[in-house]
């Protein structure tokens, strides 16, 4: 093999094709067939089903540990085969990514810096019959394959100026308290929250002889600890994981189970005496 290609970054997946079905070891046989010598990763293909926002994000929080001019090839596509479009995008940090166009790219192509956008038109770049089911197979795969080929970008098909965008939202500040939502939930069952550190660290500004405690779902107020093991096995906590959002969880425990809790739960951050 040459030298040339062995030093190349890698093909990088993320789905929410799951481990039972054959969807993302054909997705790999395809890129295997058009560049036999490239390395294949998988971030995961345990994404919640038809989730955008759990793929965006886990992309979002993934795509800056690999090498530069890796090629992320992401499908959480719930409108495949509709009018939808395919894109890929290169950015100023040098990551490229593959995928659909329906905000799952947006958090960490926006991170990484657009710089150029194009639409997958090209039949040259895609297997010759394609599915309205499976364009992870179809187009996604095969356009990760030529990229890492050395096809231009541009070669794909025209240049568009934007992409859809996904937005977790920002809390809501009220007098004494900050409002948020449950974005994710990881495999643990710790439930990150919408409310990031520097919205924490300005309520606690404003009130700096008060403690902070976070409450979901009615439960009891909870410290915003450190880590996990601060809290006593089997109690519950807040902590800044590391997404950097501010997360409820459970030491040793499932935290979305304890508390009746997924996407979309409310949570709150208040100012009170400790």
């Amino acid at each position: 093999m040459p030298s040339r290609l062995r030093s190349r970054p890698p093909i990088v997946l993320l789905t929410d094709f799951g481990y039972r079905d054959h969807y993302a070891g054909v997705m790999r046989g395809v890129i295997a067939k058009i560049a036999p010598a490239a390395s294949v990763l998988d971030i995961t293909h345990g994404v919640p089903p038809q989730s955008i926002m759990a793929g965006a994000l886990t992309l979002r929080e993934s795509w800056r540990y690999f090498p530069d001019g890796t090629i992320f090839v992401a499908v959480v596509d719930p409108g495949v085969g509709t009018a939808r479009a395919p894109i890929a995008v290169d950015t100023r940090a040098r990551a490229r990514f593959v995928g659909p166009d329906n905000g799952l790219l947006w958090l960490a192509a926006n991170e990484a810096e657009i710089k150029t956008i194009v639409r997958l038109t090209s039949p040259r770049y895609r297997l010759p019959a394609v599915s309205n089911t499976f364009h992870g197979r179809d187009i996604f795969a095969p356009t990760g394959a030529h990229l890492w080929l050395g096809a231009r970008l541009t070669n794909f098909g025209p240049r568009v100026e934007t992409i859809e965008r996904i937005d977790l939202g920002a809390p809501a500040r009220t007098a004494r308290s900050l409002r948020g939502q449950i974005v994710y939930v990881d495999g643990f069952g710790n439930l990150v929250s919408n409310i990031d550190r520097a919205s924490v660290a300005r309520l606690k500004a404003s009130f700096p002889a008060l403690g902070l405690w976070v409450t979901i779902e009615g439960s009891a107020p909870m410290k915003i600890l450190d880590a996990y093991a601060d809290a006593p096995k089997g109690a519950p906590l807040a902590t800044f994981g590391s997404f950097d959002l501010l997360e409820v969880a459970v030491r040793d425990a499932d935290a979305a189970r304890r508390f009746k809790a997924a996407v979309g739960s409310p949570v709150m951050v208040a100012a009170h005496p400790s």
